[in-house]
């Protein structure tokens, strides 16, 4: 029966793995998901083969560093969906994404890549389209989404969001609220074109 007990991180070995994913998830964000695995174990202080035996694959460690966003982009769905209202429950979800993806590059490439091995990730991907499948449906039933309205749309919202570049995450965020104003007013069945959020210094 002990045998079969999870046996415990050694301290060190606890001290390793959180420097591990402090260095993913900071140069995942900053960078995207290109950066070679030595790169991440240089930056966490650590040799590869500290970070291979905590993290064989890339994808296990993307899984990791990314529970936090999975989360939050979670909660997301869920707070749109609680809204009694579907079209300002539509709007949350929108700006809240925008958001979030431009706070971090690299949980965008994971969120509309395709990783069959990071089976959390694709869950995270499903739940989030289906919610919003739904949040969709409510919205276009109340007359305020317009009717062609598809999910390949949230797609390239993200895809074009991802695309803003900026000197600093503070800007990218501000330049991604107004982009998600855009995008609102775009998807709107009628749009009103209510005042857009202040304009981002880009350059």
């Amino acid at each position: 029966m002990t045998d079969q007990l999870p046996h415990p991180l050694r301290s060190d070995a606890r001290d390793n793995r959180e420097r591990i994913l402090d260095a993913a998830r900071a140069v995942f964000a900053a960078e995207g998901l290109n950066v070679p695995m030595r790169e991440i174990a240089r930056r966490a202080g650590v040799g590869p083969a500290t970070l291979y035996r905590r993290f064989p694959t890339k994808q296990l460690l993307m899984t990791e560093a990314f529970t936090d966003q999975m989360r939050a982009c979670q909660a997301v769905v869920d707070e749109g969906l609680a809204e009694p209202d579907p079209w300002r429950g539509f709007c949350l979800v929108i700006e809240k994404i925008c958001e979030l993806h431009a706070r971090d590059r690299g949980f965008t490439e994971a969120f509309i890549s395709n990783f069959p091995d990071a089976v959390d990730l694709a869950a995270n991907h499903e739940y989030v389209l289906k919610s919003v499948a739904e949040l969709a449906r409510r919205a276009k039933n109340a007359g305020h989404l317009r009717p062609d309205f598809v999910l390949e749309d949230l797609i390239l919202m993200i895809m074009a969001n991802r695309g803003i570049q900026a000197a600093s995450t503070a800007a990218r965020v501000a330049a991604s609220r107004r982009f998600a104003a855009f995008v609102i007013q775009a998807f709107q069945a009628s749009p009103q074109h209510a005042p857009l959020p202040p304009v981002a210094r880009l350059a």
